[in-house]
């Protein structure tokens, strides 16, 4: 499964995350930022991946504008 990263730039494109990346850097560090871009299903799945594993997650909605199409996901992964 891939996802997109959060921009780093309004203008700029999201950059793609493989599941498997996230799983190895896991080691180090547990909050990640995903793009509004991420269907709500895939992010889902992404969430059932890691509990199934045993990991705990937490997601939420980060606004960073004043507009509703501002925000980005934040996820917390942890062991």
């Amino acid at each position: 499964m891939k996802l997109k990263l959060a921009r780093t730039t309004l203008k700029a494109k999201p950059k793609t995350i493989e599941l498997k990346k996230i799983e190895e850097e896991l080691a180090n560090k547990s909050i990640f930022y995903f793009d509004k871009d991420n269907s709500h299903k895939e992010l889902k799945e992404l969430i059932e991946h890691f509990e199934e594993k045993g990991f705990s997650v937490y997601m939420r909605e980060v606004k960073y504008g004043m507009d509703e199409n501002e925000y980005i996901y934040e996820v917390h992964i942890i062991a």
